[in-house]
């Protein structure tokens, strides 16, 4: 027997430990550095709120603020004060101006220290100066603000292996400390990133009925029984005829699309869509044209164009026209205007890809992703693709259609007929949490519903309080991904120092990934968190506002409050 089953059988009278709430609606109580509940049946409670209630703030008051906000695309960069604006190009352009003089100069030098990037022995080199200069000159400086090595399960609060430098960033040694916590950064939006609990014995139990691998392709040998029940359960739970599972989230998207479009075939994406979107666009050989981000008008604009245009110099008609966007921009923390996007597709005929990656087990009163959100037939949509990796705390995704679809995918998707069948205990994470969002474990009926609604309570309640103390956050009210930006350079290292001074774990975020002027943490909230948690949070954060004169708008608390 488990740990997790022992601890589920010591509270299987109540089923639910009591817990302590104030009347925003968030857990009270405990120290903000504690591990994360180890037992899932102890991690939330009702607290006295009505489901529907409870319901209603992950739905209704984000559909209103998009449906305000579809009207004209919205840009963050309209209320910045022009000198933020100008001064962040301006360290940019001096960081890329020192960045050369000091290659000028080591190259003079110190040439040994740029063997790479000179032809040797008549080839040309690997990597070249110019495409390697943000690596080596710009990331390098602050590249100890990524790639933080952890151990453990990373829930609300992880272990952080402590790491110095003594040559600027090129090597780290580590000093042997282990550094407990607050995990901001990591996509466990339901906390069921959890190494025990009813999840985890669930796991233990398919790995001895099952073993760990099947050791082929799903063509081949690799399809299981586990694999079709747990197929046939995400199917139902997005409500689709049928579902494929892959074993890794990005080639979800890079090796599928390729599928469904070919040559002579249309992409209309997003212009701030995933890069396993661009790729696998890419890999597909039709052509490519972006609209602009979120703004349903200029994607009709877009259609029209191409439909009246057809192909590139012969004029024919395009053979499919594929519209892929995101439920959740992660990046941003906006969801898609999806039932503008229906309209369109209802008027045009086009297909319509979206990728609920972050949005799935995320949004919607019953976690079914961006269309439960908005309340649209799921059918409606074409494709719906999603990963397991954020929300349900495992790896992997799918791709959800009609049954003549999958069955199509299944023969001629690369991810099918050569990539591994997704392993055993993987596959048993990925039903088990399902079965308990859906309500399907009789244990454990109302805890996923449960982790639902304090998802959208402590997303509320963090963005609320970030906009109320004068910083600039983007996204829709509701998102469980909340951005900040932070806009000059030189804050964005700085920021996540400080942070990690404070024993918080933070995402920074500058260009490539994002727009140059536009540098931002990324506070991503889990249903794990506490009040104590986020309060520590954000007490912290505005201290370091404070410190790197952050705060940009003092008034926000009155708009805050219109929009609620």
């Amino acid at each position: 027997m488990g740990k997790g089953q022992r601890a589920t059988q010591a509270y299987k009278s109540t089923e639910f430990i009591e817990q302590v709430r104030d009347d925003e609606g968030l857990v009270v109580g405990g120290s903000p550095f504690k591990q994360a509940p180890m037992n899932s049946s102890s991690l939330l409670q009702d607290a006295g709120l009505p489901t529907k209630k409870a319901s209603s703030l992950s739905a209704t008051p984000e559909a209103k603020v998009v449906e305000k906000a579809s009207a004209k695309p919205q840009s963050e960069l309209e209320a910045v004060p022009s000198l933020i604006l100008v001064t962040t190009y301006l360290s940019f352009l001096m960081l890329i101006v020192f960045a050369h003089l000091r290659d000028f100069f080591g190259k003079l030098f110190y040439p040994s220290n740029y063997v790479q990037l000179r032809v040797q022995n008549g080839l040309a080199p690997m990597v070249s100066d110019f495409e390697s200069l943000w690596t080596r000159r710009l990331y390098g400086r602050i590249r100890d603000c990524f790639n933080r090595p952890i151990t453990g399960v990373a829930g609300g609060h992880v272990n952080l292996l402590d790491r110095v430098s003594k040559d600027f960033n090129s090597t780290f040694e580590f000093t042997g400390r282990v550094r407990n916590v607050l995990n901001l950064a990591s996509y466990n939006y339901l906390g069921f990133a959890q190494s025990e609990g009813p999840c985890a014995d669930k796991v233990e139990a398919a790995i001895s009925a099952h073993g760990l691998t099947q050791t082929s392709t799903r063509a081949e040998a690799g399809r299981s029984v586990l694999l079709t029940e747990t197929e046939d359960m995400v199917a139902r739970f997005v409500g689709s005829e049928a579902a494929l599972i892959v074993s890794m989230g990005y080639a979800t998207n890079a090796l599928n699309i390729p599928a469904l479009v070919s040559r002579g075939c249309l992409i209309i994406s997003d212009e701030l869509n995933h890069s396993s979107l661009v790729s696998g666009a890419r890999l597909s050989g039709a052509t490519i044209r972006v609209f602009k981000h979120n703004y349903a008008p200029d994607l009709e604009k877009v259609l029209r164009r191409s439909i009246s245009q057809g192909q590139p110099r012969t004029h024919r008609p395009w053979k499919k026209i594929l519209v892929v966007v995101e439920g959740l921009y992660s990046m941003e923390g906006e969801f898609c205007h999806l039932p503008e996007i229906l309209a369109l597709r209802r008027r045009y005929g086009f297909y319509l890809f979206v990728d609920e990656a972050h949005s799935v087990g995320a949004l919607g009163p019953r976690g079914r992703g961006i269309c439960d959100h908005f309340g649209v037939d799921p059918r409606e949509v074409d494709v719906l693709m999603g990963t397991f990796t954020k929300s349900f705390g495992a790896a992997g995704g799918y791709i959800a259609g009609s049954k003549a679809l999958i069955d199509y995918l299944r023969l001629h998707s690369h991810s099918a007929v050569y990539a591994e069948a997704m392993s055993v205990p993987v596959l048993a994470q990925v039903s088990s949490s399902m079965r308990m969002i859906m309500g399907e474990d009789r244990e454990h009926a109302l805890e996923g519903q449960q982790r639902l609604d304090q998802l959208a309570i402590n997303s509320r309640y963090f963005a609320r309080r970030l906009a109320e103390m004068g910083f600039m956050t983007l996204g829709h009210p509701g998102s469980p991904v909340i951005p900040l930006l932070l806009f000059s350079p030189a804050k964005i290292p700085a920021f996540s120092r400080e942070c990690l001074k404070r024993n918080i774990a933070v995402v920074v975020v500058s260009y490539p990934a994002t727009p140059i002027i536009t540098g931002r943490v990324r506070f991503c909230i889990s249903a794990s968190h506490t009040r104590e948690d986020l309060d520590y949070a954000l007490e912290q954060i505005s201290e370091i506002g404070d410190l790197l004169l952050l705060k940009f708008h003092q008034g926000k608390e009155e708009e805050m409050k219109k929009i609620e």
